[in-house]
């Protein structure tokens, strides 16, 4: 336990002092205000210097003796100045300009800025203690080295009050070099952990962002999907009555205008048929508010079920396919959804044998077993001099994803007979 806490201790620490990610590249304004504040700064330094030489702290030794005053100035003589010696201008210099780089070399800027007003003690000015407190939050807000940085600023604050501690005037405790630099560490800590918080929620919010908008783009490839599969169903079977039919019309409309005319009948029903079916989805595309008078209040018709399986036959059988159909449904009325996916089943299947299987045969049987109903619909086979039209399996497909919604299931395939069999199995009886 106590190895696993020295490795848990060690990997904490040198996660503290690895660097940090590199942050963005600053922009040009961030650079040239920078620029501009060092120069500024060192400007001021350095008219500073030159007007008040002797502006800065004065050493004083509290066991010394005091000395004489200096003799008076004689009167109409001016009083001598000191001048500044001339390495304190370079020092000046260098306590105020490398605040340029502050931003993209926070430490070694904090470096060359502390050591150099270290090193002029004597002349050092409130300006000095401003370069050295703006380096030290710029080291600790901007350094991809944070533990670094603090242990820059700690060393500082101890040199600045080893290098202050005999100087007069002295300053009070609290507003001493060593204080004041700790207070501008503190502060740029708090800072930088504010900016790391508004990052890590910025973050969070881009996030949950993109979710939202990958759940939105999800929701309308399914809902484009789904409609795709209902016009597939309401628009393949009603289209392939229709043209089987007007084949059959323009065939006999010569030898026999009375059968022509019962086709173009049966044409002109799969047509209504079909636009009924059209206007409910485009109903349900447009929404409630576009239902005219003579429509029912929602503008939207029933959606169809097993109850229209008797004109949904009548069509088929219409066309030239014989069909056969037992219905057994359970006591209790079925759920929208399910009727509407059985509906589309035997409707898809009886599309199928008209389109692939010309002159064959088809049933229908559908019955209940426990809590799911079963559906199967078989052909006999087209006859052999009669090509079966091409397919996509797209309405297959389609019938599966719907099944799958209510957790059923549909199997196809070709039987020993050599005909075709669709069933399915979904659940009727909602918990």
């Amino acid at each position: 336990m106590e190895t696993e806490d020295r490795r848990g201790w060690r990997q904490h620490l040198r996660d503290a002092l690895r660097p940090e990610a590199k942050p963005a590249p600053l922009s040009r304004r961030a650079v040239r205000a920078d620029v501009v504040l060092a120069v500024v700064l060192t400007v001021v330094a350095l008219i500073w210097l030159a007007r008040y030489p002797d502006s800065g702290p004065v050493g004083i030794d509290q066991d010394a003796p005091f000395p004489p005053p200096p003799p008076p100035t004689p009167p109409g003589l001016p009083v001598p100045e000191e001048e500044p010696s001339s390495v304190i201008w370079p020092l000046v210099v260098l306590s105020a300009l490398p605040l340029a780089a502050r931003r993209r070399y926070p430490l070694a800027a904090f470096a060359v800025v502390m050591a150099a007003t270290l090193a002029m003690v004597d002349d050092a000015s409130w300006i000095s203690v401003l370069t050295c407190v703006i380096g030290a939050y710029s080291a600790v807000v901007h350094s991809r080295y944070r533990m670094w940085a603090m242990a820059a600023l700690v060393i500082a604050a101890v040199l600045a009050g080893l290098a202050f501690r005999e100087t007069e005037p002295i300053l009070p405790g609290w507003s001493s070099p060593a204080v004041v630099l700790l207070v501008a560490g503190v502060l740029a800590g708090l800072v930088r952990i504010w900016r790391r918080q508004l990052a890590a929620s910025r973050n969070r919010y881009a996030r949950l962002q993109e979710a939202q908008e990958e759940v939105t783009r999800r929701a309308v490839e399914e809902e484009r999907a789904r409609i795709a599969a209902e016009l597939h169903d309401v628009v393949t079977h009603n289209v392939s009555v229709m043209v089987i039919q007007a084949g059959a019309a323009r065939k006999v409309m010569d030898a026999a205008p009375e059968r022509s005319k019962e086709a173009l009948l049966a044409v002109e029903a799969g047509g209504r048929a079909a636009m009924a079916e059209l206007r409910h989805v485009m109903g349900l595309l447009a929404g409630p508010d576009t239902g005219r008078p003579d429509t029912p209040a929602d503008g939207l018709e029933p959606q169809p079920g097993l109850g229209q399986l008797d004109a949904l036959t009548e069509r088929v059988r219409a066309a030239g396919t014989p069909v056969g159909i037992a219905v057994s449904l359970p006591p209790d009325p079925l759920p929208p959804g399910v009727d509407l996916a059985a509906y589309r089943v035997v409707q898809e299947a009886l599309t199928n044998t008209i389109k692939h299987a010309p002159g064959a045969e088809a049933s229908v049987m559908i019955g209940y077993a426990d809590d799911c109903l079963e559906i199967e619909v078989t052909d006999t086979g087209g006859a052999h001099d009669s090509p079966p039209a091409e397919g996509n399996g797209r309405g297959l497909i389609g019938l599966r994803e719907r099944l799958a919604v209510y957790g059923g299931e549909l199997t196809a395939g070709p039987t020993l007979a050599g005909g075709y069999r669709i069933k399915a199995r979904v659940p009727w009886r909602t918990a």
